[in-house]
């Protein structure tokens, strides 16, 4: 059976996400977040929505941003 790149867990129902070419086989979502998802630069937490983005900056919500000093960055207008 596969096994999850992540915990290891030999499973019968794995699904393998492929990115940039790069490809990697979990056992659940919970897996492929803690593998795939980027991390709020301020509160480190996984962004799983769109998240915002100043440059190469990345952070879960606005107020993240501002907090670490981008002020130009809003949730909703």
């Amino acid at each position: 059976m596969p096994v999850c790149d992540t915990c290891g867990n030999d499973y019968d129902k794995t699904f393998t996400v492929t990115r940039n070419g790069s490809s990697a086989t979990f056992d659940s979502f919970e897996c492929a977040v803690a593998a795939l998802a980027p991390t709020c630069e301020h509160c480190s937490c996984r962004i799983l929505g769109h998240g915002v983005q100043a440059g190469d900056r990345i952070f879960c919500c606005a107020h993240c941003a501002r907090v670490a000093g981008i002020k130009e960055l809003v949730d909703h207008a």
